[in-house]
């Protein structure tokens, strides 16, 4: 049976991730450092480790992407919309603060998504990439909540550590050997940092 390596990276900083607001699927753009981030990332990773490059819709996420793919020559990147980031609903554009003071984290946002929405939609993702890309290496863009729910689910709740924030670039490698997935490399600080 084949297996399958997934690189899950965070995508480039936001104006918005300054700010500390909740992006959500809202589409807030690259900013210049995040630009440079991307850029710097794709120095770094090696395109001999991986075989394509699928990204959320999401332009922040798009354009880390091709900025990889390009750099790197690993082709059209494939737009997977099970790699959009957790929906805030009316949390949107609220920095931390005002999220913990006005909504309870745990609980489902109006117009959002539940955290146990959030992990049914990271399972089928894990699904869907090992029915598709079995004894590939996929290089996935995605964002930080969804990081962290994929995450915690491959490891069965130990990961991520307490404190712990996938930066922007950060990218952590989880493995499927055909019968279960694991986290193989946990990397939540950025690449080319």
């Amino acid at each position: 049976m084949s297996s399958l390596t997934l690189g899950l990276l965070r995508h480039g900083e936001t104006d918005w991730n300054v700010q500390s607001r909740l992006q959500g699927t809202s589409d807030i753009p690259l900013n210049e450092n995040g630009i440079l981030q991307a850029v710097r990332a794709a120095r770094v990773i090696e395109s001999k480790d991986w075989d394509l490059v699928v990204s959320s819709p999401l332009s922040r996420a798009r354009e880390t992407a091709r900025i990889i793919s390009d750099a790197n020559a690993l082709g059209e990147v494939i737009i997977e919309p099970l790699l959009l980031e957790r929906a805030f609903g009316e949390a949107e554009g609220l920095n931390y603060h005002e999220w913990k003071l006005t909504h309870d984290p745990k609980q489902g946002i109006p117009g959002g998504e539940s955290l146990v929405e959030l992990e049914v939609r990271a399972l089928k993702l894990l699904e869907e990439l090992a029915s598709r890309f079995i004894g590939k290496r996929v290089l996935a863009v995605s964002h930080g909540a969804l990081i962290r729910k994929v995450v915690r689910v491959v490891s069965e709740k130990r990961l991520p550590l307490e404190g712990d924030r996938f930066a922007n670039t950060s990218l952590t490698k989880l493995h499927f050997d055909g019968h279960r997935w694991s986290v193989s490399d946990y990397q939540p600080n950025p690449l080319g940092a």
